[in-house]
This record gives structure tokens, sequence and C-alpha cells, in this order.
């Protein structure tokens, strides 16, 4: 699940945006939904990596028991998403670049598995590092 997640995110750096992917699965583990961070390419603010999955998802009638596999630990925003539509287990690639909000989550209710991959790592170090002002427009930081 991951591996769809993370080549959403390379797609992301390729196209010079932020490299954070996302893909919502079903519970029968069907990819529903795979998305990227589009803040810079779409000069969309709201479109982060979870919110692009779950748009491409389409309406489903129910979320609840699909998993969001997101490469980085979602903000404040996108894990209002989570919790709002009952989204209700969460695959975080990594968290040490950024900690976000995976830990309320799971004290809501939601099912977190934090993956630490070391790809996800590696990705976002390089990206923070070469690009710092993008960064901390996208967290929030400017």
């Amino acid at each position: 699940m991951l591996a769809v997640a993370l080549d959403e995110a390379r797609s992301g750096r390729a196209e010079g945006g932020i490299p954070i992917g996302a893909a919502l699965f079903g519970a029968d583990g069907q990819l529903l939904g795979r998305g990227r961070n589009r803040r810079v390419q779409d000069g969309d603010a709201s479109m982060h990596g979870e919110t692009s999955a779950f748009r491409n998802a389409g309406r489903q009638a129910s979320y609840r028991g699909t998993t969001m596999v997101t490469t980085l630990s979602p903000c404040w925003y996108c894990s209002g998403l989570i919790r709002q539509f009952g989204i209700g287990n969460l695959i975080v690639g990594e968290s040490r670049t950024f900690t976000g909000q995976h830990d309320w989550l799971a004290q809501h209710g939601v099912q977190v598995t934090l993956l630490d991959d070391p790809d996800c790592v590696t990705l976002m170090t390089e990206f923070i590092a070469a690009n710092p002002a993008l960064w901390n427009e996208d967290i929030g930081e400017d």
C-alpha cells in the first residue's frame, strides 16, 4: 500500500511540487483513489496529498473500514478529513520530518500504523533541505 503513496510523492517531486503522496484503500484492500500534494502545481492551498487521494476516490456510501496511506504524518487539515469521514485506519510512512496529528487520530479511535520508512524519510529530508521556504509555506510556518 505504501508503494502507491510513494509513487505519488515521487511524481509530485518530479512536477516541482511537495513530495507527499497518499492513497485510500477500501476495506477489501481495493485501491479507491490515489493522489499527491498539488499545492504548487494547482495553485491550491487545500490540495494536500490525503485530500487529493480522497477526492480521487470519488463518493463512497461509507468510509468505515477504509485505510488512508500517506508518506508523511497528516497535518490538522488532513487529520480532520480522516476523522470527519470515519476513515478507520491510517498508515503513515514517516513522522520524523513532520509530526502531524496521527497521535490525535489514534486517541479518537483511528488505528494508526507508523512505519518510519527510510525512503519516505529520505524523500522529505532532501526536499526540505533544498526547498526550506516552500516547505515552511506548506506547513504554515512562512
